[in-house]
């Protein structure tokens, strides 16, 4: 299979010339989208579900930090990679604290490109070996409900884990849209929105029977190896920080 790209990049000429580089690097990525501020790229993520983002540090409107940020908020495994000029050096330090898979400087090298790409492909190719173990082609024979159910069921049971739906859904030869539809059609919410719910849910439990844990041991426990991201969902889906969840107990 191969694996989805969008590209945020304003200025035009540079967006085009990334593209073609991304296509011609024969490394299994498409590019599925290409656009010019941070909020177009933010809705064609919620259209198109991509695996990887390729964004400029800084555009007009929003920034990549700032897409970044918003995007991880619903779709935490999405893939980062980072470009910017040598006079971005704050913003390249959020980038690294945010954990992006790489940062590029511009102009960006086409052989560096290459090389962050294969090791993003390899990472993919293992979990979609993984995920074959589990989901195959051969599950098309179940019902829609019968799917959502499994997919439920592996998501509880591997809540802590990094569960890319792409590679789920190109392991059984359907679109993550499909999936995402017969999953909200049995259940009322995304397969992305139960695991986010169920982190929140076991997050608290540790909170609660574990004191002696900290923060980050919380997070990594529940699938969030990043202390600050962890924090920021945590407030968003609970209504407090996970500091603050812990002082009213």
């Amino acid at each position: 299979m191969r694996y989805k790209v969008i590209i945020a990049e304003d200025e035009e000429l540079l967006l085009n010339n990334l593209a073609q580089k991304v296509e011609n690097s024969d490394t299994g990525f498409e590019v599925v989208g290409k656009v010019q501020t941070g909020i177009q790229a933010l809705e064609l993520v919620k259209e198109l579900s991509p695996d990887l983002i390729i964004t400029d540090i800084r555009m007009p409107v929003m920034d990549g930090i700032t897409l970044l940020k918003n995007v991880r908020q619903y779709y935490p495994l999405v893939d980062f990679i980072i470009t910017s000029g040598f006079s971005d050096f704050e913003y390249a330090k959020s980038a690294i604290q945010l954990k992006v898979s790489e940062y590029l400087l511009k102009p960006v090298d086409t052989d560096e490109l290459k090389s962050a790409l294969i090791k993003l492909k390899n990472k993919y190719d293992m979990q979609k070996s993984s995920f074959e173990d589990i989901f195959n082609p051969g599950m098309t024979h179940n019902t829609p409900s019968q799917i959502a159910a499994i997919m439920k069921d592996y998501i509880t049971q591997n809540y802590s884990s990094d569960i890319n739906f792409n590679l789920i859904a190109g392991s059984m030869n359907y679109s993550s849209s499909y999936l995402t539809k017969i999953f909200y059609k049995e259940y009322s919410y995304s397969p992305s929105k139960y695991l986010i719910s169920l982190r929140m849910q076991k997050a608290q439990q540790i909170l609660l029977h574990n004191p002696e844990l900290s923060i980050r041991q919380v997070g990594e426990l529940v699938g969030y190896p990043d202390q600050g991201y962890f924090s920021r969902i945590f407030k968003k889906q609970v209504g407090v920080s996970p500091l603050e969840y812990r002082e009213k107990l």
